[in-house]
């Protein structure tokens, strides 16, 4: 129970499968709880991804970032992130796996306050037009193994390659949280200078460690000052 936890850890990080474990372990507990992957959201993956596009570009403010592949956790944390920070969003899944309806809504009313564009399409070479980032995910996720024949049908056509950033922008990168699998991306364009997948895959560490240092100075006053 995070009730228990909360009287041995200062914190705690958790990976489940359902976003509701989360909702009532942070009503138990008297400690932080971080989201380190839920079937809804990912909100961990995104932070290293933004720092990594920060670094690489100078800025967020601007950029366009498109998402070719499934409508999963990864991408909800995307959308509900990037018009806040001045980006905007191509999404180009195939039909039958689209992003949350939910979150979809919340999105385009954030694209609408923050004055970011959203487009919405079945078709990853309109998504890919004018796109800073390219980026994807894994088709088949943690529990969809038995849907995997279904799934590699319903995705043809959606592997990134040097074809689909044609009419990206000159500056174009490429991000995948990784273990990729070829059949999302190949290899031209994965191990290709554009790809900064393993500065990404590095970040995790980076802003893992300044969540929790946040979340405990916030918690924690008698961690505010260091002690020698």
């Amino acid at each position: 129970s995070s009730r228990v936890l909360s009287s041995m850890t200062n914190a705690i990080l958790a990976r489940v499968y359902k976003h509701n474990d989360l909702d009532l372990m942070t009503k138990e507990a008297t400690i932080p709880i971080i989201n380190a992957l839920s079937d809804l959201y990912h909100p961990l993956q995104i932070l290293a991804d933004y720092l990594t596009l920060q670094e690489h570009y100078g800025g967020l403010n601007g950029l366009t970032v498109t998402w070719i592949g499934d409508g999963n956790n990864v991408l909800h944390s995307i959308m509900m992130s990037a018009a806040k920070l001045g980006m905007h969003l191509h999404i180009a899944t195939p039909k039958g796996f689209e992003p949350d309806l939910r979150i979809t809504k919340i999105t385009e009313q954030y694209s609408k306050e923050y004055g970011t564009k959203l487009l919405l399409t079945t078709d990853p070479l309109e998504a890919a037009d004018g796109a800073n980032v390219l980026v994807t995910d894994t088709w088949i996720s943690m529990g969809q193994e038995e849907q995997k024949k279904e799934r590699l049908k319903a995705f043809q056509g959606y592997q990134i390659t040097m074809q689909t950033a044609k009419s990206a922008a000159s500056n174009w990168t490429f991000l995948h949280c990784l273990p990729r699998k070829p059949e999302e991306v190949d290899d031209e364009v994965f191990y290709s200078p554009r790809s900064l997948v393993f500065q990404e895959a590095e970040n995790r560490k980076w802003t893992i460690m300044a969540v929790m240092v946040s979340l405990l100075t916030d918690y924690s006053p008698q961690l505010q000052k260091p002690t020698f």
